[in-house]
């Protein structure tokens, strides 16, 4: 028998490692998962002569399929299984329950990126994909997960294995990040958001902080909670604040925002400092856009929509006075979406902003212009439709 193969990847116990037999032989590599799946226990090599069929039951029991063929057969295998979900019959969600249809929703969609995350390909050390036509993904690659090591590797060319369909969410938002998403607000000009980082192709929000009444002639001092890509603190330097404080706690937006703010030329106004929400000191105004829905994410990208038990929100909110100078506002921009799905009422969101000492000087509202809005074939069609994006102004309540 032959002794096992481990891959170099295997002796750093640093990050998780995949590992399967090959022809007689034991084989190991690194695991990448964005949203911190473990590696399958079960794997199987599968290529071009593996039928969509025999895929599908594989992979719908557990067990993951490493690609060896070529690429394009692998990318319309990924096509023919999910054809295959989709076509399974669902459990019919209540009308009358919106919190119901979208948990049962959210738990489809996490079935089904389960089972097509289970078809793998590997990447060697330099991020190539040793497949028979396969696209040339470095580049996306490294703006994911770094820069790739100048030498090294494993001797059989792969040095790590993702799933394919992460590995095509890494092309898709590397196109974003290369094309930039054109903001009007900005003149037209383009952000550009780095993989991970929520991406301003939604508007509207960015719509409100461009048109609402500043506090002041402008405030000499905003701080933008949560910044993202930066967009937000680039259209309050744009509007004439002298100084913006932007922050943020993931390193990848931290890094974002800061190219962004440089290319916007706006670098020398903005400022980008990691924080959890605020910054040190008061500012007449603090701009804050937290995650819409209050659910729990299953992947880093997803906290930039879903706050579990509307942490930020809450927060934001709570330490919203010990931040403003006296007469200052606060900006909370927020959808109504989470009320249409039964997760928060509008006495809720009231209720919290009297809690915490704040009274609501206007609201500013806007329908959305996104697609899905339109879509009724969408499960959540009714409360996407009935969406509105506020700007609640803000200010702390006077004391009797």
């Amino acid at each position: 028998m032959n002794a096992p193969q481990l891959n170099a990847a295997a002796a750093d116990p640093s990050y998780p490692v995949l590992t399967w037999e090959e022809s007689g032989v034991r084989r190991s590599a690194r695991w990448r998962s964005e949203n911190g799946a473990a590696p399958p226990r079960r794997v199987e090599i599968a290529d071009d002569r593996t039928k969509a069929d025999a895929a599908y039951k594989l992979v719908c029991e557990g067990t993951a399929l490493l690609w060896r063929g070529d690429f394009h057969n692998a990318r319309q295998l990924l096509a023919a299984l999910a054809r295959r979900i989709d076509r399974r019959p669902r459990k019919p969600a209540p009308a009358d329950d919106p919190a119901r249809a979208f948990h049962l929703h959210r738990a489809a969609q996490s079935q089904r990126a389960r089972i097509l995350g289970m078809l793998l390909v590997p990447l060697d050390a330099q991020y190539g994909v040793p497949l028979h036509r396969a696209p040339d993904v470095r580049a996306a690659c490294e703006l994911a997960y770094g820069p790739a090591p100048e030498d090294g590797g494993a001797p059989d060319g792969t040095d790590s294995v993702v799933s394919l369909r992460e590995l095509l969410g890494l092309v898709g938002a590397y196109e974003w990040h290369r094309k930039g998403v054109e903001i009007p607000a900005l003149g037209g000009e383009r952000v550009h958001p780095d993989y991970g980082v929520f991406s301003p192709q939604r508007g509207e929000y960015v719509d409100l902080v461009a048109r609402a009444p500043l506090p002041g002639e402008p405030p000499a001092l905003a701080f933008d909670i949560g910044t993202g890509t930066g967009v937000l603190a680039a259209v309050l330097a744009r509007r004439g604040i002298p100084r913006v404080i932007g922050t943020d706690q993931d390193p990848r937006a931290l890094a974002c925002a800061r190219r962004n703010a440089e290319r916007l030329g706006v670098a020398d106004r903005v400022e980008i400092v990691e924080a959890d929400l605020f910054p040190a000191g008061r500012a007449p105004l603090i701009v804050c856009n937290p995650p819409w829905v209050p659910a729990k994410p299953t992947s880093s990208v997803e906290y930039a929509v879903y706050d579990p038990n509307s942490r930020m929100l809450r927060g934001f909110l709570a330490g919203l006075p010990a931040h403003l100078t006296p007469g200052g506002e606060g900006w909370l921009i927020l959808s109504d979406l989470a009320e249409h799905l039964g997760l928060r009422t509008r006495a809720d969101l009231l209720a919290l902003f009297e809690a915490a000492g704040l009274t609501v000087l206007d609201r500013l509202d806007i329908a959305p212009r996104h697609p899905r809005a339109r879509d009724t074939t969408d499960p959540l069609h009714a409360a996407r439709a009935a969406e509105v994006t506020s700007l609640w102004r803000l200010g702390v309540a006077a004391q009797p």
